[in-house]
């Protein structure tokens, strides 16, 4: 082994720098190349809006089994209210979610456990909800685009409204308009 000659001593520190900034670039690409939990939901034939906007990590082994991590607990108003817990688990397959753990809908004034949901292959207008023994078929466009989280605060005044059909502040002002 010799010594470095001096001509290319000089290209050391330039070879140096382009070497840390290529690195530096592939680490940020490759970690862009990782889909989204989004992404994986449409590769499975499901719709996108089935978690809500918070997912802050996702984890999915080889047999289908999946962890979502959400920032905090939180609800999203589709035909139903539904609660998301900060953690939630269960097994993708083509067009369905078993073993679902973490998700509830509420019916009334009770609590259920979403245990499956499944959409029609090929495609339909149509997603269904398994809750113990019942089964809900809903239109699958209210879950094409990924909602918003609400804390249970934000959705007190909401909920008590429905329950009682109060009309909202809109309403009061057009009633007032009009008479």
């Amino acid at each position: 082994m010799g010594l470095i000659p001096k001509s290319e001593l000089c290209n050391l520190p330039l070879t140096l720098l382009i070497l840390l900034f290529s690195s530096a670039i592939f680490s940020v690409s490759g970690e862009a190349s990782e889909p989204t939990v989004y992404e994986i939901l449409q590769k499975y034939g499901l719709p996108v809006g089935l978690l809500p906007d918070s997912v802050t990590s996702y984890s999915l082994s080889e047999d289908g089994a999946f962890e979502v991590h959400l920032e905090k607990p939180c609800y999203v108003q589709f035909d139903y209210l539904i609660y998301y817990e900060k953690k939630i688990t269960g097994k993708l397959s083509i067009g369905a979610i078993t073993e679902l753990k973490g998700v509830q809908v509420r019916r009334f004034l009770f609590w259920f456990d979403v245990d499956e949901i499944k959409v029609d292959l090929p495609p339909s207008d149509n997603i269904y909800f398994t809750v113990g023994f019942i089964n809900k078929k809903l239109d699958v466009d209210q879950f094409e685009t990924v909602h918003s989280c609400r804390d249970e605060t934000a959705l007190c005044g909401q909920s008590l409204r429905n329950v009682f059909q109060l009309p909202t502040p809109v309403d009061d002002v057009q009633l007032l308009i009009t008479e």
